[in-house]
């Protein structure tokens, strides 16, 4: 009998944490199981999770590089060269902190961090592929204008004030890179 009530609860647990993840009370529980599942899925990761996943699998095929420049183009379409290789630069010091995942489909594909991701950007075809592949390859290969940046934005369309809460490292083109 005991068991039995102890099943039980543990089954509710589970279901509210289910319903509060579905309904974003950023509970990340499903995108954790999902992630560990998956990694090359589009399913978010809880930052503080630092799996043992990595991108080992999907360089053969070029995937992470082409991953990185599918988001470089959609998050810095119309920016410098520079500019292009420091958001690859945010990306790749992601994978390396601690307090994001350990991948860059983990990174990217991290629950509200990305607004192309959110809005099918990151799935438009590229404006100027040879540049924006080049500037995925230069900051997959770890070139870093940025400095050690974890964070860009553009101040004039930001909604985040927390993002202007952090500190500035470099402006580059329209995007402000900050720690």
């Amino acid at each position: 009998m005991k068991k039995a009530l102890k099943r039980i609860n543990v089954m509710i647990v589970l279901v509210v944490l289910l319903f509060l993840s579905y309904i974003e009370f950023e509970i990340p529980v499903l995108d954790v199981y999902a992630t560990k599942v998956d990694a090359s899925s589009t399913s978010s990761k809880n930052p503080t999770d630092q799996s043992s996943q990595s991108d080992k699998g999907s360089e053969s095929d070029g995937g992470s590089v082409d991953l990185l420049a599918r988001v470089i183009n959609a998050e810095a379409r119309g920016e410098p060269y520079l500019g292009q290789v420091a958001v690859g630069a945010v990306i790749m010091n992601r994978v390396k902190s601690a307090e994001f995942p350990n991948t860059i489909a983990g990174v990217v594909y991290q629950k509200g961090q990305f607004s192309s991701v959110k809005d099918g950007q990151i799935n438009k075809p590229f404006e100027n592929e040879a540049q924006v592949r080049k500037a995925a390859q230069e900051a997959y290969n770890g070139s870093d204008p940025t400095n050690g940046a974890l964070f860009f934005y553009n101040a004039k369309t930001t909604t985040s004030k927390w993002l202007f809460t952090r500190p500035t490292v470099k402006v580059i083109g329209r995007h402000t890179f900050a720690k």
